[in-house]
Order: C-alpha cells, then structure tokens, then sequence
C-alpha cells in the first residue's frame, strides 16, 4: 500500500478558541479552517492553558480557563488542552521551559497511540514557538512558526526573550509572516531569508458580506453617521481616542464591540468628554455576529500602537463598510487605496477625524470595497500554507 499523500500538522499554540471562550485566537482557527477544509491536509490541535484553581477569586479571569473542557471538537478538528503551570508576570521568562515540559508527556503520549504528526505548526513565536521549538527537537519533529503581532514587534525587546526566539529561529524550517513587516524582523532576528514567507491571513467571504444596511440600522435604532470598533479594550487598541474623537464628531454614533480591562476607564472619559450618550459598549460579540455590525456602521476605525495583520480591517472591507486604521506595521499592506479606506497621519483623535472627512470626501461605493476585499480570500494563503509545510517536512530534521 502506498503512503497516505495527506499531511498531519500538529497545530501547537495558546491562541485557540475554546467552549468558554469563542472567540479567543479565532483567527488561528480561521486558518486552520481553511486549511483543512481540502483534502490534502487532516488538522489535529494542541492547544494548552495554564492551570489555576477553578474557584479562587485571586485568580480573576485566568480562573475560568479551569473549567476549559481537556478535549474538544470545533469544526471536525479534535482539540486538546492540555495544563501547563504559569507564573502570572514574573514567570515571563520561564514560561517556554515550564509549556515545554508540561508538553512532552502529551506529545509523548500522541506518538505511542500511533498519532501520525509530520511537523509542528506553531502560533506565536513567544513563548508558544520557543515551546514548539523544544518539543520539536525532542521528538524529531520538523517545525513551522507562525509571528502574528506583538511576539515579535514587542516581546524582543527584552533580552532573555531575544535570545529564547532567536533559538527558536535556529530551529525552524520554516517561519511564516503575517505581514511583510514581521518577516523582515524574522531576517533582522537572524533567520535566513530563504526560510521566510509571507502568508497573510485572509478574510471569509462567505460568512463577511454586505447586509440589508436599513433594515440593520433600523433594528439597531441608528440613526446618522455611524463608527464601529471591534476588539480587545486594552491601551494599545487606542480606543480612547476614538473617545476623544466623538467630541468632535457631535452628530456620530460610536459602536464598541469586544471587552477588556480598559471598559471602565473608556466609560469614564465618555462621561467628562459628554459623549457618553453616543457610544454604545456592545461587550462580546459573536464572530458570525459581527456582519451586522459591520454593514450598519460607516466607518470600523482602528487606531491601534501595534498590529501584526488586524483581521477586522478585512471583516469590515469584506461587508462593504471602508476603515480608518492607524499606519503601522502590516496595515499599509492592508489598506493600499481608496476603496479600503483611510490611514490615518497619526495616532490622534485629530487625525481620527481628519480621516473621516477624507473618508466622506472620497465617497467611494459600499460596493467597491467589497469589490477591493475579494481580492484578499482565503485560497492563496491556504496554497501557500501547504507548499510551506510540504517543504518542511522534505527539509526534516536535517
């Protein structure tokens, strides 16, 4: 009998969703989705959480991924989570030695049961692709690492952490980029240049399309113009100052859709810039929500310190509705004209505002910017997923 053609990819990262949490690395799994949805590659995800008593009050938001179930199944793909002992906030430096030996008895464990794994597909460099880095040595493995944003536009710039990813490079096959810009700091790092690509995420048609815009806007009680920010409400997303932005937009509605721990301070500075009767804190929305949302709103804005490759910004181009986002990193890669929308000239409410006059003034149709994220689907990326991973696996260990 001649040997199963098929790749088996063991998918190792952090950032998978979960029963508790839907919506958390959503974006991998969208990948993976995508990825297996032929049949030429068979997904299987190791996913771990760091371990904490599930009823201790001290332990806040990490205490719910107790309950997070030890295995599951989303869209055909078996799950796996595994715990791992995590120090919160000193334990920065350790946390790839402590996943990594967490993770050796469960790797172990998938190879004695006769578990076919060609290579380790890792998200996030740090630490989840130092981790990877670790396990794939022990077991042979050949790997792939996938840098999505902050693991390496921030986290290298601490010393140990440098030095823990430049290991991690030495050990990869392959490493794959988001955007242009975190494969060129893959380079700047130390990997050689013939070992990175350029895969950007793409955005589901499908699920992303233009709404019925009346109707939404009348469900939703909107009247007049309508901004949109989808996200983690944390100080680098610089939500505050689209805050700042609506005191200056007097006749405008602000959608916020997501949660953190910045919502009371953003509730607070609604209050004193007396705007708090125009914005609307939406909480957590559903991922096959979010079309609504879009299609009502006449702007997403995005004013963020730091992207790697920010997938609301296709999400909103994909259901016709233009964006405003901040120009750094892979963001100019994103909006490159007219119909996708406007990059702001600086990360200021001033400029938030500037943009959406330009916006106004550019009038470009709903329709052409739908017409603009179509070119950005999924089938590219997910070809290009494969011939790296094929390539990894015919380089092995060696």
């Amino acid at each position: 009998m001649s040997p199963d053609p098929r790749l088996f990819p063991l998918t190792f990262t952090q950032l998978y969703p979960n029963a508790l949490q839907p919506n958390f690395g959503v974006f991998v799994e969208n990948r993976l989705r995508h990825l297996t949805a032929g049949s030429e590659v068979v997904g299987r995800v190791l996913a771990p959480v760091p371990w904490f008593p599930s009823t201790h009050h001290r332990f806040g938001g990490y205490a719910l991924q107790a309950r997070v179930p030890r295995e599951e199944r989303r869209h055909g793909i078996p799950i796996a989570h595994p715990r791992y002992p995590m120090i919160p906030k000193i334990g920065m430096t350790a946390q790839p030695w402590l996943l990594y030996k967490a993770m050796v008895p469960h790797v172990a464990a998938l190879l004695r049961a006769g578990t076919r794994i060609d290579l380790l597909d890792a998200h996030y460099v740090y630490p989840d692709g130092v981790a990877a880095a670790l396990l794939a040595r022990r077991f042979g493995l050949p790997l792939v690492m996938t840098a999505r944003g902050t693991d390496l536009n921030l986290l290298p710039r601490h010393a140990t952490v440098r030095r823990w990813i430049r290991f991690a490079i030495r050990e990869a096959q392959a490493m794959i980029g988001v955007c242009a810009a975190l494969a060129d700091t893959f380079v700047t790092l130390g990997a050689a240049a013939d070992r990175v690509h350029v895969l950007r995420n793409g955005v589901d048609l499908a699920l992303f399309q233009p709404t019925d815009r009346r109707t939404t806007r009348n469900e939703l009680g909107l009247d007049g113009p309508v901004l949109l920010f989808v996200g983690q409400l944390i100080p680098r997303k610089g939500v505050d100052l689209i805050v700042e932005a609506m005191a200056m937009l007097p006749e405008h509605t602000l959608l916020i859709a997501g949660s953190g721990p910045e919502r009371a301070s953003l509730e607070r500075r609604a209050r004193a810039t007396d705007t708090a009767g125009r914005i609307r804190f939406l909480g957590e929305v559903p991922h096959d929500a979010l079309p609504r949302l879009y299609g009502a709103a006449d702007a997403l804005v995005l004013p963020s310190e730091r992207e790697g490759w920010a997938n609301v910004l296709l999400e909103s181009m994909a259901c016709g509705t233009p964006v405003i986002a901040s120009d750094i990193w892979g963001t100019p890669e994103i909006v490159t004209e007219p119909a996708a929308g406007q990059l702001m000239r600086e990360r200021t409410a001033g400029s938030i505002v500037e943009a959406w006059h330009e916006l106004c003034a550019a009038a470009v149709p709903r329709a052409a910017t739908r017409a603009y994220a179509e070119g950005f689907g999924w089938d590219p990326t997910t070809r290009g997923q494969i011939a790296v991973f094929r390539c990894a696996v015919a380089m092995g260990r060696g």
